[in-house]
């Protein structure tokens, strides 16, 4: 690693080790961002660190069965490593692939695992954050201070997912779990199994255990639009066939799914009668032909106003279709020893109910900020981009896109990030803060996303913790349009009256 400065703290008299950027996260976002940062700013001392003892976040925290990904790998995976497995890929391939990636750059030496951050305060004065990590038994631990934090620590409470307050559930004779929490020692087979939630979770927790348990029940409050395709590429096949080397084969794949990817989007706000009526076609082909889709099957709102959960091979509906696997569509009354009673009087009989009712929005992961001496309230914030925020300077978030692969704003973001940190050393600046236009101040906070754009419970939730759109200008707030940001993020002035820099 680069020499690291270190620098007494007058408060303690304790050192803290001196770096030019902090990546907060080892997760997908962290490394993909360390890698940029390495290759695009080599000059550059910085550390990654991590709360758990190893890299993977999501990846490392989710331990429910067949924990698979909802995004095709050729847009999930990194431009700058080629993928070569299925499009849909199980936890253990994608820690494969950060794994790999980590050991073929050298990025083990710039993380530190078990590091959480208890907070982070900025001084103008000093132009450097001052980032503090808990140690054992609640004693101080160790503080780093750097110029430029770089936030990759995801937007969910790995620790405590939401759960409902459902009543009677001290009555429940049988195990409650919920997917977040999951017990690995769990045994479900022969068991009646109860999954409540049709989202992405549920549409892999469900034929997971179907194989094994006696039968699942997905309990769902309303109907979810399910995507089902072989998990294969095709074109991938093809282009190895006739001996494309993987880094062509990886460029050529991401940009098919990237363009499927936008005429599904775009179709799905013109015409969302019919793409619904293909998605139908694609689901009977495991299902059977004489598959129903009302009730449980037919959404209340249009394509893509939540996120489409993909279904690999039809793997849930081929269970559905063998008997292994039925939907109902009801609200929770309460809990009773035998199971769970609806509100239309039915009761479902479980032995295990699995909670697949999503997380807790976590904004900067929790942790409290401060700006020379002010706590950050996040929601008073208004965002640029989506990416950089009023009055907290030299901060950048990676948050990623609901309609395409997170990590495709991974690679954006690294390279604006590094763009941006050049760009400062060449003015011999050492601070840049994001203010608004000019008669933006007049501009009412608005929140980050329009319901009517997307609207799954888990935003909904918590969206008012999460900073502002300002007003209706397109680059303070973050469009959700990666096709439309792959073209003007590259194109941002940072000389621009919305950057000042010190």
């Amino acid at each position: 690693m680069a020499s690291i400065a270190v620098q007494e703290r007058s408060d303690t008299g304790t050192q803290a080790e001196e770096f030019d950027v902090l990546i907060v996260g080892a997760g997908i976002s962290g490394i993909g961002s360390a890698y940029h940062l390495l290759t695009q700013c080599p000059d550059k001392r910085f550390v990654v660190l991590e709360a758990q003892e190893g890299f993977g976040g999501t990846w490392r925290t989710h331990k429910y069965p067949g924990t698979r990904s909802d995004s095709d790998l050729y847009t999930f995976g990194y431009r700058f490593k080629p993928w070569v497995g299925p499009p849909i890929a199980t936890k253990a391939e994608i820690c494969k692939y950060l794994g790999e990636v980590i050991d073929e750059n050298g990025l083990d030496r710039f993380i530190r695992y078990g590091s959480k951050i208890t907070g982070c305060s900025w001084s103008s004065e000093d132009r450097k954050w001052t980032v503090e990590v808990g140690g054992q038994d609640g004693r101080p631990g160790k503080t780093y201070r750097c110029n430029f934090l770089w936030m990759c620590q995801g937007y969910y409470d790995h620790d405590n997912p939401f759960l409902p307050d459902w009543q009677g559930l001290d009555d429940f004779r049988g195990t409650l779990v919920h997917a977040q929490k999951w017990d690995e020692n769990l045994d479900y087979a022969g068991k009646q199994v109860v999954v409540i939630g049709s989202g992405a979770t549920a549409a892999t927790v469900i034929p997971a255990m179907a194989g094994k348990a006696g039968h699942v029940t997905m309990l769902q409050r309303s109907p979810t639009y399910f995507f089902c395709y072989p998990n294969r590429s095709d074109l991938a096949d093809q282009l190895r066939l006739i001996g494309v080397d993987e880094p062509t084969i990886h460029r050529v794949v991401r940009l098919q799914y990237l363009h499927d990817l936008k005429t599904l989007d775009r179709r799905s706000q013109e015409e969302p009668e019919v793409v619904f009526e293909e998605l139908k076609t694609l689901i009977r082909q495991y299902a059977g032909d004489d598959f129903k889709f009302d009730p449980d099957f037919t959404p209340r709102y249009r394509v893509w106003q939540q996120r489409l959960a993909f279904v690999p091979d039809g793997d849930m509906f081929r269970a559905i279709g063998e008997g292994k696997v039925s939907a109902v569509t009801d609200e929770i009354d309460r809990f009773v020893p035998d199971g769970i009673r609806l509100k239309s009087g039915k009761e479902l009989k479980a032995d295990i109910v699995v909670a697949a009712t999503g997380f807790r929005l976590s904004v900067m992961g929790n942790i409290p900020f401060k700006v020379d001496g002010k706590e950050i309230d996040w929601s008073e914030t208004a965002t640029y981009r989506g990416m950089m925020f009023t009055g907290v300077p030299n901060l950048l978030w990676v948050f990623g896109y609901f309609r395409a692969a997170w990590t495709l704003r991974v690679d954006l973001m690294g390279d604006f990030v590094c763009r941006l940190l050049e760009h400062m050393d060449s003015k011999g600046a050492s601070q840049v803060k994001v203010v608004a236009p000019s008669g933006g101040e007049n501009d009412p906070l608005l929140p980050w996303i329009e319901s009517e754009n997307f609207n799954p419970g888990y935003l909904m939730r918590d969206v008012d913790k999460l900073p502002k759109r300002l007003g209706e200008r397109p680059e303070w707030r973050h469009t959700q349009n990666y096709w439309k940001e792959s073209e003007d993020i590259p194109a941002v002035d940072l000389d621009g009256p919305e950057f000042v820099y010190r």
